[in-house]
């Protein structure tokens, strides 16, 4: 899989003036008359049939501040398009078509749509996670040498959890495990809520599957399909596992976890249009806190300077900018490839990856790993047992956040298991171990919740404030681990003002955010 799993940024992602509400600025005189001309002239002017002789896929249309929802609909349909659904909210508009000329018709309208582009490259019938390996599941023997060697106080498995104790979680948990009146948001492949760990703390008002861009709310719509991923249920544990002598804590247990599921059967592929889905959804529905532990497909990186990729862009951003003012923090792995987000060029091998990947050179400054670089979103990179950055882990100074344990197979904890990896749930009740910044985002988002918990009437930017002057301060180590497990120097940390590259402003602490 490609990275499951990747704020503050100095980015300059331009945010169009589109983003006003279409609502408002249908009152405005000097906008009707501006847009009237642009539904006479598609009305009066006389135009063939659409081409269909396209394969079928999924657009986003990004509409001016200048635009409306009606007049983008009437164009999308004369174009040959279907309109899915519409995000009046912030000017977004999902749309199918099979016309090969769709998006080039309706860049064309320029006082209607800043931008359009398909969301996928295969028609529809995979977003990436960011874990790291297969997951290796917790047999009973495990368990119960585990719960053999369980401190008092402490859940059965909760000896293996060596993540726990490096960020403070277990001192916290005596103090404070998190507010009943925060939720946090887990987009991903789905969450199975019936888990013994998981029902107690599970928000089934808050939940959906937002795949294909429209909110399903019906009883389990949320849950993992039955050939799906399990990363989903694995994130939820770490954020919110329930205290209740069962199986495993998460960082804060007395919060609330939801699921929106963005992946799609099959594939478990995350597209935009189902992600733009999620940040709305968790807005509208008063989540706190997302974890987004994926990069939107088809793109490892997607690029602003492409016709089709901009849009792509331009649709997130617009979505995790609505949910910021609506006061959600969004937390995001920063990807499994060991790439500098911060330096001059990234080999991409892997894009598209839902046809047939073109290896290309990009600019991280110009081609984004979403939803992580984007304004205002947490970027996570991933550490180990030891506190060294895990080996697989993205970085980049100035585009990493904060730390968290991701775990490293090569940092081996003294725990009865001797497991590098990350403990927690799994679908059908079941534990086991996975790698990967997909594993350190959810630890960030536990501390956040924590940190929520403490101060409600916090905004988003100040519990991001909060969450990088509160983190244990971490200089760049002489020496990391490769993916063979050997120690080499580490000549790609560099540092300044403070921060550096593999650990942004620190490692957080769970400890500090309930004191």
């Amino acid at each position: 899989m490609a990275h499951l799993g990747t704020g503050h940024r100095r980015r300059a992602l331009a945010v169009p003036v589109g983003l006003a509400l279409t609502a408002s600025l249908a009152l405005l005189p000097s906008v009707a008359a501006s847009a009237a001309p642009l539904g006479n002239t598609a009305d009066t002017v006389a135009t063939a049939k659409p081409d269909t002789s396209g394969p079928k896929l999924s657009y986003v249309a990004n509409l001016t501040a200048y635009g409306t929802v009606k007049q983008a609909k009437k164009a999308i349909e004369k174009a040959g398009g279907t309109v899915v659904t519409s995000h009046e909210q912030i000017g977004v508009v999902v749309a199918h078509s099979q016309n090969p000329d769709f998006a080039k018709q309706l860049r064309a309208q320029r006082s209607l749509f800043v931008s359009v582009g398909a969301t996928r490259t295969a028609p529809l019938s995979p977003v990436q996670t960011t874990e790291e390996g297969a997951t290796q599941r917790l047999g009973a023997a495990d368990a119960a040498k585990a719960a053999a060697k369980a401190a008092p106080g402490q859940e059965p498995l909760e000896s293996n959890q060596w993540d726990l104790r490096a960020l403070k979680a277990d001192e916290a948990h005596k103090i404070n495990d998190g507010s009943r009146n925060v939720t946090v948001g887990v987009i991903d492949t789905g969450v199975d809520d019936t888990h013994p760990d998981l029902a107690p703390n599970f928000s089934k008002g808050q939940s959906a599957n937002c795949v294909g861009g429209v909110p399903d709310t019906t009883e389990g719509a949320w849950r993992p399909y039955a050939d799906g991923s399990d990363h989903g249920t694995h994130v939820a544990g770490t954020i919110a596992a329930a205290r209740n002598d069962l199986g495993i804590s998460g960082v804060a247990p007395g919060v609330k976890v939801a699921a929106i599921k963005v992946s799609e059967p099959g594939t478990s592929l995350f597209y935009t249009e189902a992600v733009v889905c999620g940040f709305m959804f968790a807005a509208e529905k008063g989540i706190e806190v997302t974890n987004n532990s994926y990069y939107v497909d088809p793109w490892n990186y997607t690029c602003k300077s492409d016709d089709d990729q901009k849009a792509l862009v331009e649709a997130i951003a617009r979505a995790t900018k609505y949910a910021e003012r609506k006061g959600v923090l969004s937390v995001a792995s920063a990807g499994n490839s060991d790439h500098d987000l911060a330096g001059p060029s990234i080999e991409d091998t892997t894009s598209p990856n839902d046809t047939t990947p073109v290896p290309r050179t990009i600019d991280p400054k110009v081609c984004l790993d979403l939803p992580t670089q984007l304004p205002g979103v947490v970027t996570v990179t991933a550490t180990g047992d030891q506190g060294l950055r895990s080996y697989y882990s993205s970085y980049g100074l100035g585009v990493a956040d904060v730390a968290g344990p991701g775990g490293d197979k090569w940092q081996v904890p003294a725990t009865p298991d001797a497991n590098g990896r990350v403990l927690s749930t799994l679908p059908g009740g079941g534990y086991g171990y996975k790698q990967g910044t997909s594993m350190a985002a959810p630890h960030v988002a536990g501390v956040v919740a924590l940190l929520k918990s403490k101060h409600p009437s916090a905004t988003p930017s100040q519990l991001q404030a909060l969450l990088k002057a509160q983190a244990t301060k971490q200089a760049c180590p002489d020496k990391i681990y490769d993916g063979a497990g050997a120690l080499i120097d580490a000549t790609t940390c560099t540092s300044k003002w403070g921060q550096t590259a593999y650990y942004g402003s620190g490692v957080v602490n769970a400890l500090r955010a309930v004191k």
